[in-house]
């Protein structure tokens, strides 16, 4: 139910778009995030929006933006002046109401994103 595009190869300093996009008989969604995991390391989480607030992990505050597109379902993080330490598969994460009162956890996905010259 979630698909995430816009991974890929691109310079130190660069800048890539990721989107992720729920799918199916949608009631509404909580939240949604980005998460990524780098060989050998655990997944963490990147970014968060929820309503109208948004977290950020500290190594990518002023760098990566979270921002959604209600109307479409779809999460998007602008990833801005990457770094090598960027590298890693990212995922999207949604929490998913089918209906009122019940709220299911998702994951899309992995895309890679590899920062290297």
């Amino acid at each position: 139910q979630l698909q995430a595009s816009g991974g890929g190869l691109v310079q130190p300093g660069g800048s890539l778009r990721l989107s992720c996009t729920a799918s199916g008989s949608i009631f509404s969604i909580k939240t949604m995030a980005w998460y990524r995991q780098a060989p050998g390391e655990q997944r963490e989480l990147v970014a968060s929006s929820s309503g109208r607030s948004t977290n950020y992990v500290d190594s990518v505050k002023g760098r990566f933006t979270i921002s959604r597109d209600n109307a479409k379902n779809t999460v998007y993080l602008q990833m801005n002046s990457l770094k090598p330490e960027d590298t890693a598969s990212y995922y999207c994460n949604a929490e998913i109401s089918w209906r009122p009162g019940i709220l299911d956890n998702y994951w899309g996905k992995g895309t890679l994103v590899t920062v290297s010259s």
